[in-house]
């Protein structure tokens, strides 16, 4: 058993770190998942009644096996063995069971018996020896029954934090079990399911509410797909505007599908509203539209059915907001950018001040009854009606580019919260911010960004009236907020009430919990789990950096969208679900029964393509370059937008001219090969699009990937590089981190000075390995070739 296999060829040093690495707190049940509350307390294993890996039926079935083996010991025996023979039966019910029993993942066999604490084996063989072969069948145990020693090493666990009985007074794993823990920086350690790839600029994930629990995933080309609940993917597009959509492969670019969001009582009306760019020459602005589910198929939408509910012109590029929801109250909420252009600069106090102005606002509206007449009416109670001055769709005001809000389905039990409007506002030139939208409130920009001022005259009025931000972080943190949602769904109890949102640019996640006594916001940093928290079958530990957008599903939980490379038409796009490895929700409270639907198009099945990465560490936070940025104005290269669309797919776009192809990052640390490389070993890192051959330079050394980093860097040590890597010529040695930032690695190699022959960068001279004056911005990279470059 993997328990009890010796570890070979390991030194001290590696021994301990394993051991920190095993020390972590990892609960897990032999379900492979993690512990949960019982929904009623325990007859048998009283003492898991609280928190542990058994419901009702599984004690009750641990229950007959004790009453089973009463009538096969001899009852003076049974008296003295009993309470040994109830505490190794219940520690299937320990939190801890699948460490207990060596059943961490489904391919390592399981025990008979949980691991024992050397000393309680002892005494447990001393007067109880007999009961084992009771408890297993395994026959080579049986065999051991007349050696102590023998018998106690067999039963014992490589890993003694984890041993029964020792680990029930163990500090560091029982100092918080079964809550969200904290890694030694702060730092929450969560999880993550891959639930869909290979997208594009994933902007949007909804679900119709329609009880089906599918889910829709809108592109940012235009294109929206279906999903079933297996997480199977319609061949047939949901929907496809993509030839009036206004976009560009540029990275970067805010233009594009932006919003999606289906009618409150979806399928009657059988209704939903898109929110996208369009362009004619140089004109372009942002059209709020209304389609209908075709009748002939529940999973296509009707595109000659499109009926524009809203057009608003915009004066620039950027800042195009895009989100789409629908209120509580029914009404459709509309979040719109300030215009573009750096600090609002449209009229007197900006479009963002002005209520005369659709752009910067928060905008409200009534679509229900308009088959006939206006596409929308204005809601009785919107804060403006009576204000001459004012546009009456405005609800609230002064936001520079709400990017993703929420609102807030409030607490499973008590309600609380419900119908909170979060939003994150991307910030100018120094904070972002996340708001609680109010009815009439001003938030602030131009006036303000963050907690501070930005336009000073402006920000001194008094008359400004404006509501500060819940929560807002300098750039060094992140340079563009990405909205996320309050958890409240049934599958992790411990998230219940915490707002989870991202960073685009940084791609940190990130969270806040409420103090309900002061109303105060707490910030807490999510990372992902460190050493085992995450080694659940089916879970990871890392994602691409470029967090576009979060979502939930029609069963409230959680997920986000990021990208590698954050262009429209890379296929790059992932989308992942949150998940607390500490605790889950009862087996069978959380299932779902999803309503049928007809299928017409043929599935593509969901294969995961990502990958758990094993380190003592938290997993490092995923790094992001900056995308290339479009010009400010430029002629847009989509079609005129046609009355009526037929599903087409969007013609392939070129690069941009002169731009460098490619430029997504490697997220977090790169996995290694199995078996491990040698010391000296290399390898590139290279952005998409780049040619085999050329890349950033990663060194393996000592048992870890990190980088080289030299600002001498020379053809010499490329040629080393390159003749390890299987090239005969090494074409130009690339300095300044040319190919990326190897920013999540360690520096091992600095002041590298080769002669070109060596076998490997250990064999040139250099500083000792992990010592080094320079930083990530001069990451090593190479160009090799087969060819000889000067022939």
């Amino acid at each position: 058993m993997a328990g009890r296999r010796a570890v070979a060829g390991i030194g001290p040093g590696a021994l301990l770190a394993l051991r920190a690495l095993l020390a972590a707190a990892h609960p897990q049940c032999l379900d492979f998942r993690p512990p949960f509350r019982p929904p009623q307390p325990l007859s048998f294993c009283v003492q898991y009644s609280s928190f542990g890996c058994c419901t009702a039926e599984q004690d009750a079935a641990l229950a007959r096996r004790f009453r089973a083996l009463e009538t096969r010991l001899d009852p003076g025996m049974w008296a003295t063995c009993a309470g040994y023979a109830l505490d190794l039966l219940c520690q299937e019910c320990s939190p801890y069971a699948a460490h207990l029993y060596d059943a961490e993942d489904p391919a390592t066999p399981l025990r008979t018996v949980p691991g024992l604490c050397e000393d309680y084996c002892l005494d447990m063989w001393q007067i109880c020896r007999g009961l084992f072969r009771h408890l297993s069948p395994d026959h080579e145990l049986w065999a051991l029954e007349s050696n102590r020693a023998k018998l106690c090493r067999y039963l014992s666990l490589d890993d003694t934090d984890y041993c029964f009985p020792s680990l029930l007074v163990n500090e560091n794993l029982n100092s918080n079990l079964g809550r969200v823990v904290a890694d030694a920086k702060g730092c929450l350690q969560l999880c993550l399911e891959e639930v869909a790839n290979g997208l594009r600029n994933p902007v949007a994930m909804v679900h119709a509410g329609d009880g089906s629990h599918r889910f829709f995933v809108a592109e940012q080309v235009g294109l929206v797909w279906t999903y079933l609940p297996d997480l199977s993917r319609l061949e047939k597009p949901f929907l496809n505007v993509s030839q009036a959509v206004l976009t560009s492969p540029w990275e970067g670019d805010e233009r594009g599908f932006l919003g999606l969001a289906f009618h409150p009582h979806f399928p009657h009306p059988s209704k939903l509203y898109v929110y996208y760019s369009v362009g004619v020459g140089y004109r372009e602005w942002i059209r709020i539209s209304e389609f209908r589910v075709s009748e002939d198929d529940e999973n296509t939408v009707d595109h000659g059915s499109e009926r524009i509910i809203l057009e608003i012109e915009e004066p620039a590029s950027n800042h195009n907001g895009g989100q789409l929801l629908f209120g509580y109250d029914g009404y459709l909420y509309i979040f719109t950018g300030d215009g573009g252009m750096a600090g609002d600069p449209f009229g007197k106090f900006g479009n963002a001040q002005n209520k005369s102005a659709l752009l910067g606002k928060v905008l409200r509206i009534d679509v229900d009854r308009n088959e006939r007449g206006p596409p929308y009416r204005i809601p009785p109670d919107n804060p403006f009606v009576d204000d001459p001055g004012a546009r009456p769709e405005v609800y609230a005001l002064g936001v520079r580019n709400m990017w993703r809000c929420s609102f807030d389905r409030g607490d499973p039990m008590s309600g609380t919260g419900r119908g909170r409007l979060f939003c994150g506002d991307v910030g100018q030139n120094k904070y972002e911010e996340v708001d609680l939208v109010e009815r009439g409130r001003n938030y602030g920009w131009r006036a303000r960004e963050g907690f501070e001022c930005y336009d000073r005259k402006l920000c001194a009025n008094a008359s400004l009236d404006d509501v500060l931000p819940i929560f807002a972080y300098p750039h060094k943190l992140g340079k563009s907020v990405t909205g996320g949602y309050v958890y409240r769904g049934c599958e992790y109890p411990n998230l219940n009430g915490l707002y989870i949102f991202g960073d685009f640019m940084s791609g940190r996640l990130m969270s806040l919990r409420e103090n309900p006594e002061t109303g105060q916001w707490k910030y807490s940093e999510v990372c992902m789990g460190r050493g085992q928290t995450c080694a659940f079958p089916g879970l990871i530990n890392n994602y691409y950096p470029y967090i576009i957008s979060f979502a939930e599903d029609e069963a409230g939980e959680l997920y986000f969208m990021s990208t590698g490379v954050p262009s429209a038409t890379a296929a790059r796009g992932v989308i992942y679900k949150v998940i607390d490895p500490s605790r889950r929700a009862p087996p069978g409270k959380c299932k779902i029964h999803p309503a049928q639907v007809t299928v017409k198009s043929h599935l593509i099945p969901f294969v995961p393509k990502e990958r758990f990465i094993r380190t003592p560490e938290s997993t490092p936070r995923p790094t992001a370059r900056a995308p290339t940025k479009a010009p400010r104005r430029r002629r847009p290269t989509a079609a005129p937008p046609a009355p009526t669309l037929r599903p087409t797919k969007p013609a392939r776009p070129t690069r941009r001219p002169g731009a460098r192809k490619g430029g997504g990052r490697r997220r977090g640390r790169p996995s290694t090969a199995v078996p491990a490389p040698q010391n000296g070993s290399v390898r590139l890192v290279r952005p998409a699009g780049l040619s085999p051959g050329r890349g950033r330079v990663e060194v393996f050394v000592g048992g870890h990937w990190g980088t080289v980093c030299d600002d001498a860097w020379d053809t010499k040590a490329a040629a080393v590089v390159c003749r390890q890597l299987g090239f005969a010529h090494a074409v130009r040695a690339a300095k300044r981190a040319e190919f990326g930032e190897g920013r999540a690695l360690p520096i091992l190699l600095d002041d590298v000075r080769c002669a070109g022959s060596e076998r490997n960068l250990l064999e040139c001279a250099h500083a000792g390995v992990g010592t080094h004056n320079c930083k990530h911005e001069e990451d090593a990279g190479v160009e090799c070739s087969h060819q000889d470059p000067d022939l």
